[in-house]
């Protein structure tokens, strides 16, 4: 048997397995998908470090995306929400951009804030810090170490900034996960009432868990998987 040949038996041999990997993976994957675990691995991520222990002096808004953009627009309400709860504290919009720029993310998220009746006397911008480590860090300049701060952020990042912050100094940190609302109303309906092909076509309409629980827990799993890789990369780092 020539080598040429040799080569390609062990090539598709490993091609094989890798495939065969492939499949067990998703397999796994979308079998866990129909359970309850990628929801509680969501919500150990929002609350298993997000308490309320000390009243908040200062609220710090972690940015997300762009403006508009899902994360920052549900990180602003509950910021919102916070700030009446706490008419004193003030508001830091920790989000790199710039700040000469009026049209920057930063100001169209101080704006939003305003919108929300948030005092612009009591906003403050850290625009520099481009990962959350930074944004700890850069923070020791806004507010002293023993001053209550209230983080807001999206659930899966809670544990990592709470981690993060506690690490750079700060003593007394509260969190505040930005967790969605499931709707109320009931989005089931019957197929057939709709109209359309009904030959060989299975009916959804009564399958909640199908149409969107499924979905949704995939989605969970990656937040969870990219979570669990980035706070490795924090612990190596020394970061948390």
């Amino acid at each position: 048997m020539t080598k040429t040949k040799i080569k390609s038996i062990y090539f598709l041999r490993l091609l094989r397995n890798l495939l065969v990997l492939i499949g067990i993976f998703f397999s796994t994957c979308l079998i866990l998908s129909m359970t309850e675990l990628p929801f509680w691995g969501y919500h150990w991520l929002g609350t298993s470090k997000s308490e309320l222990k000390w009243q908040p002096e200062t609220i710090v808004l972690l940015g997300g995306g762009g403006m508009p953009s899902q994360s920052n627009l549900m990180r602003s309400w509950y910021v919102e929400k916070a700030a009446k709860s706490f008419p004193e504290a003030n508001i830091i919009i920790a989000m790199p951009g710039e700040i000469s720029d009026s049209l920057s993310t930063p100001h169209l998220m101080k704006k939003e804030l305003m919108i929300r009746g948030i005092d612009v006397a009591k906003i403050s911008f850290e625009a520099k810090a481009t990962n959350t480590r930074a944004q700890a860090l850069n923070c020791q300049g806004h507010v002293k170490m023993q001053t209550p701060i209230l983080l807001v952020t999206s659930p899966e990042h809670m544990r990592r900034s709470v981690l993060s912050f506690k690490k750079a100094g700060f003593e007394k940190v509260n969190a505040l996960p930005a967790f969605e609302n499931a709707a109320e109303a009931d989005f089931s309906f019957t197929d057939d009432e709709l109209g359309g092909n009904t030959v060989l076509v299975p009916d959804v309409g009564k399958s909640i868990n199908m149409r969107y629980q499924l979905w949704n827990h995939l989605k969970y799993e990656i937040l969870i998987a990219r979570e669990f890789v980035a706070t490795t990369y924090y612990k190596l780092r020394g970061w948390i």
